[in-house]
């Protein structure tokens, strides 16, 4: 379907706030020119005439944003969350990690590999947009920018930067870094659909100063967004000071080279060890952070999220595939959930039982998924007028008892026991890219 005008009639959900979930039953949404028009009890005199794709007492919700991933590590995802060696984080890259992201200068294995992931983040239950990291290799990572755009999906998509400790080969020369990513972005910044460039060092450790500092520039310019790591784990925190004494945090390391929200907007993943200057700066620039909960707690922690969105720090949500086990965006919503029980059980209440509870809800990990990272895109994540239009239909049919439950009690149901039959539609930025009854 390439018309971009219609009304969609369903049970509109979205959360156009952090502490507000709205379900509008038997509700039109409308599209126009890839837009959102609003929500609507009733069509609205001058739609009567749009067609009207009737999904009734179906979920029709935002388009969810995975606003951390890693393309090539998707077929190893399940394999290695148990690591039987004393030194977790070194082993799990040396074992599974840089030797499959080194078969990506293969291009007939990337075609491969890359297709499935294709396919499969296309047909998941709710992603709409992404921000997903590639490899060192210019034309794997072009190729996938390729295949996401030919399907319709919409984000960006980073060629690696790493020329320092890395193994097995996998790793480029500075000057190589730098000329491939800057002829990178000239063949991709037009090109490639709703699929953008983003400047994607690994993360410090791995990137030299020399490169970091060549990041930036290219970074303004070509005004072209920055995606890392930043402050994921403790022993990753003593590895920066260790390279860098010098400075006062992780994030310095960064900031110094523009790359955290000075000159262009920067997406940083996990954040759960920021220090105060750290987390000050977080408040202060154009950064967004997306929150892993499904990779972190089985790996180095929770991170503050309601902290954060307290004190006015963007955050969405990220599966982190491989380091998350699955595509699934309402997996990482109910991993949220439960990693802020875990940080309020035994960080805030610790021995009190009368502590005051103080958890992620349903609506809060929602607008994470959805208006949260949708931030990063521009007007994304909800149905208010002026957003893009990107819509995911939900059948709950299979899911059902045999009890009249309400809406509300659905939508959670499909959160915690959805399936990929669950998905009845998908459409970004106005077009349909996902029909079940097509498939």
């Amino acid at each position: 379907m390439r018309d971009k005008n219609y009304a969609i009639k369903g049970i509109v959900v979205h959360t156009p706030e952090f502490e507000t979930i709205e379900y509008h039953d038997n509700s039109y949404v409308v599209c126009i020119d890839g837009e959102c028009a609003g929500i609507f009890s009733e069509l609205p005199e001058q739609y009567k005439d749009l067609k009207v794709y009737d999904y009734t007492d179906k979920f029709i919700i935002p388009g969810m944003c995975d606003m951390h991933l890693h393309a090539p590590q998707y077929g190893f995802r399940g394999i290695g969350m148990l690591i039987d060696d004393k030194s977790s984080w070194e082993t799990w890259f040396e074992r599974y990690s840089f030797p499959e992201e080194n078969r990506y200068k293969d291009l007939e294995y990337a075609n491969l590999a890359y297709q499935r992931f294709t396919d499969d983040i296309v047909k998941t239950t709710t992603t709409t947009r992404a921000s997903i990291y590639a490899t060192i290799h210019r034309p794997a990572t072009e190729l996938l920018m390729r295949k996401l755009a030919d399907a319709g999906f919409a984000g960006y998509v980073g060629k690696l930067n790493m020329d320092r400790n890395s193994h097995y080969g996998y790793q480029e020369t500075t000057q190589e870094s730098l000329e491939e990513t800057e002829r990178w972005i000239n063949e991709t910044s037009e090109g490639y659909g709703y699929i953008k460039p983003i400047l994607t060092p690994r993360y410090t450790p791995t990137c030299t100063d020399e490169c970091m500092e060549g990041l930036g520039k290219l970074a303004v310019k070509y005004n072209v967004p920055v995606q890392s790591h930043l402050s994921e784990g403790l022993d990753e925190i003593e590895w920066v000071k260790s390279m860098k004494p010098e400075i006062e945090c992780y994030g310095d390391a960064y900031d110094m080279y523009g790359l955290l929200g000075t000159t262009v907007p920067s997406l940083m993943a996990h954040v759960v060890y920021p220090v105060e200057k750290e987390y000050e700066m977080l408040k202060t620039r154009n950064v967004t952070v997306a929150h892993c909960p499904s990779s972190n707690m089985g790996s180095c922690g929770v991170a503050r999220v309601l902290d954060m969105v307290g004190d006015g720090i963007k955050v969405g949500l990220g599966t982190d595939v491989a380091g998350g086990p699955n595509l699934s965006l309402m997996r990482a919503m109910t991993d949220a959930v439960y990693a802020s029980k875990m940080r309020w059980a035994f960080t805030e209440r610790k021995d009190d039982p009368y502590y005051p509870r103080r958890i992620l809800t349903v609506a809060n990990v929602f607008y994470l998924a959805t208006m949260g990272g949708g931030q990063f895109f521009g007007k994304v994540g909800c149905f208010l007028p002026g957003y893009e239009f990107d819509a995911v239909v939900l059948d709950d049919t299979k899911l059902k008892d045999f009890v009249d439950r309400p809406l509300r009690d659905r939508m959670q149901r499909i959160l915690w026991w959805h399936t990929p039959e669950t998905i009845e539609a998908k459409f970004i930025k106005g077009t349909m890219v996902y029909d079940r009854d097509r498939q």
